[in-house]
Parts: C-alpha cells; structure tokens; sequence
C-alpha cells in the first residue's frame, strides 16, 4: 500500500491536469477556430475514440505489461500537448483532431490498465481499500481542477493550462515507472512456463487469432449478474449524461446573471460526497467479516443515486438541491466502489477485458445520452429529460436487486432443505441374486 498510495498522488496529479484541461481547450479550440460546432466536434471524437479503444484497450493490458502501457499512454498524452503548444498557428485546428484521438485512446487504456492492475499490485484482500484510496484522489483533483482553472486560464491564459496539463503527465509517468510494482506477474509467470514448452507458439497463435472480447464474454455467459451489472453502469453513464447536459440549463433558469454558480456548487458537493463514501469504504473495509459492498448494495446505490439526480432538478431550494448532490455523491461512490471491485474478482486473465468492455459499455452509454438529451432539452424542461434517463436506470437496477434477492433465497433455502434419506435396503434374495451376478 506505500507504494500504491505514492501510484495515488501521481494519478491525481494527472487527473489535476484533466480536469483543468476541460476548461481550458474549450477556451482554446473556441479562440482557434471561432466555432463552438468545431469544439463540440472535439469532444465528439474524444468519446467515440474513447467507445473503441475500450476493446482494444482490454486486449493490449491481457497481453503487454500493464505497467509499461501506463508510463507510455502519460508520455503519449505529454507530448500531444507539447505537440499542440509548438504547431504553427495554422496547423493547430487539425492537430485538435488528433489531440482528440489521443487523448482519447491513452486515457481509456491508462484506466483500463490501472484498474485491472489493483489486485496484482495490493493484493486480493486490499483491492477494496485502493479503490476507495484511488477513487478519492482523482475527487480532490476534480475540486482542485474545475476550482482553479478559471483562474489559472483567467490571470495566465490556455497556454499555461495547457503546459501545466503536459507536465501533469510527465509526473504521472516518472511515478509510475520508479516505483517497484507489479501489474501483471502472473501473466508473466505463465507465459515464461509456456515459452518453456514445445506448444508455446501454438497457444500463441491460438490467442491471437480469438476476438478482443472472447474471454470476458465468455465469463459474462456464466457469470449472468455480472453482465447486468454491466448493463446498469451503461444505463447509468446514460443518466449521468442527463444531468451533465441539463445542469447549465437549469443553473442559468435559476440565475441568469450567473449561472456558473449552482453548477460549482454541485460539482463540488457531489464530489465532497463521493470522498465521504470512499472514506467509509476505506476504514470498514475487512473489518470482521465486511470485505465490500456487493452486488446488492450496488443496485440500491445505483436507484439512490439515479433518484437523487432527479431530485436536484425538481426546484428545490438551494440548500435541499446540494443536500441532494451530496446524496448522489455517495451514493456514487458506494456504486463505484462496489462495481469496480467485484470485476476485479475476476481472474487476471480475463479482468482486463472485462475493464475494456465496461469502459466501451459505459461511454457509449454516455454518448448516446449526449445525444439525446441534447434533443429532448429543446422540447422538455430539464426536469422531464433527467427524470426519464434516470428513471431508466432506476428500473434496471430495481429489476438486478429482485434478481438477487430471488437467487439469495433460492441458495438459502437449497442449504436448509432436509437431505434425501437413505434408500431402503435391498431385500435378501435380490441381494443374493446380485453377489451371484
């Protein structure tokens, strides 16, 4: 864990530079081609680039060093923006583009990689702990981004946001590669017994010629709950979707002259809530027999979550509206907790798969819900929008919580029924007839 708390700080400074450049390449792509169509084409490819490499990103982490792959996708996105910085101001509209795909990509294998790594690095028993530990890192860098980039792009401009972001990087990948940690050692144990043996290339063969998602499929055909639960993350990233494109609506109906103000109290208070419920996690977790919250808890979480969102949008006053982000907040991060850490009960052969098959799951979810929620704000109010793609995920996971608590019921009453009594003796002359056979 020291050496997973110092992986922590590097992800978070990177995570840091993230978010801080969320705000200052709008600014950027805005000033370069005067076009808010070319910046939401920006993002537009960044989510669709995040959508496929999620499969392939499952792919690259099962075979290459997981580790290596980390340091490499940091130093990619560092020098993206360095790249960026140094164009000719003519080439810098099309090099957005491609910015776009990068970071796209390096960030979806980067997420896929770490998570798929917890239990190699910390161990089993510890994955829930990192989690949390994980979790609450990259939710202080989203205070610490969105709180000082308007500052930082205000008093220094977007260079410097960008500059900053590029040597976030570079911290992130000087941690990464001089700590002593081990992301995949078993892959590696069993792919040097297999170099040892005649069929090596063989197998290799074999494993090259198997789709992207052949072995996490597989695991989803006999793990069903699994799969659902994958489901309800896509469902959830749809609702997620909602409230991310309502939220600017709804703050400039509350207060035209400033409606950056609701939104920052709301992003804030929902990521104080997601630290809480990390912390939670964290201190319970393998105390007595506690290692987690399960599937149940994360279908309740999930419906929690999804209603508290609605109600944010319902009118509330200020101070009933950010009680309700703050119960979003946790409730999140109980089902982020408790998702990320039953994939990572999967074997290491499989999990970074799974990883990339959620990752696609989910940010098509969120895409889709862009897109729709998009053209349902133009006809309904904001309150109609995030109470229908919510209430979409509200009913997938109240119908995963009645799966679980019918399979629970069945395994109880299968281990309480009354064994078969024995059968009957077998009459002496069938007996002898049978020793004589």
């Amino acid at each position: 864990m020291r050496h997973f708390r110092l992986l922590v700080v590097g992800n978070g400074v990177s995570a840091y530079g993230s978010y801080l450049n969320m705000v200052a390449l709008n600014v950027f792509i805005y000033e370069v081609t005067d076009s808010a169509l070319a910046a939401g084409l920006f993002m537009a490819v960044r989510l669709m680039t995040s959508v496929v490499s999620g499969w392939a990103s499952g792919r690259l982490v099962s075979v290459y060093d997981r580790k290596r792959l980390m340091v490499g996708a940091d130093l990619t996105q560092g020098a993206a923006m360095v790249a960026l910085l140094v164009a000719p101001d003519g080439a810098r509209a099309g090099l957005l583009y491609i910015l776009a795909v990068v970071t796209g990509f390096c960030s979806t294998l980067s997420g896929v990689a770490l998570r798929s790594s917890i239990p190699e690095i910390v161990g089993g028993d510890l994955r829930l702990r990192a989690n949390a530990l994980l979790a609450t890192g990259r939710s202080l860098a989203m205070i610490a981004g969105f709180a000082s980039a308007g500052v930082l792009v205000a008093q220094l401009g977007y260079t410097a946001a960008i500059a900053l972001d590029a040597v976030t990087f570079a911290v992130s990948a000087s941690v990464l590669f001089s700590l002593p940690i081990r992301t995949n050692a078993r892959r590696r144990a069993e792919a040097a017994e297999k170099d040892a043996g005649a069929g090596a290339a063989a197998d290799g063969a074999e494993e090259r010629e198997q789709g992207p998602s052949t072995s996490s499929l597989m695991l989803l055909r006999a793990a069903p709950v699994l799969a659902v639960m994958i489901v309800v993350r896509a469902a959830d990233g749809l609702g997620s979707s909602s409230h991310n494109v309502a939220l600017p609506v709804y703050s400039s109906g509350l207060d035209p002259s400033h409606p950056a103000t609701f939104i920052s109290q709301f992003w804030a208070t929902w990521a104080i809530g997601n630290i809480v419920a990390q912390q939670i996690c964290s201190r319970f977790a393998g105390r007595g027999r506690w290692q987690g919250p399960g599937e149940r808890a994360f279908a309740i979480g999930s419906c929690v979550m999804s209603a508290a969102f609605i109600v944010v949008f319902t009118g509330l006053p200020t101070v009933a509206a950010i009680a309700a982000a703050l119960v979003a907040g946790m409730a999140d991060g109980l089902t982020e907790t408790a998702y990320v850490t039953r994939l990572q009960a999967a074997p290491d052969e499989q999990r970074g798969r799974l990883f990339g098959l959620s990752a696609s799951v989910e940010n098509t979810g969120f895409g889709l819900g862009m897109l729709v929620s998009g053209a349902l704000l133009d006809r309904y109010s904001p309150l109609h929008v995030v109470g229908l793609l919510h209430g979409v995920a509200i009913v997938l996971c109240a119908a995963l919580f009645v799966v679980l608590v019918r399979q629970g019921r069945n395994a109880a009453s299968e281990v309480s029924a009354p064994p078969a009594p024995p059968a009957p003796p077998a009459p002496p002359a069938e007996r002898a007839e049978k020793e004589t056979r």
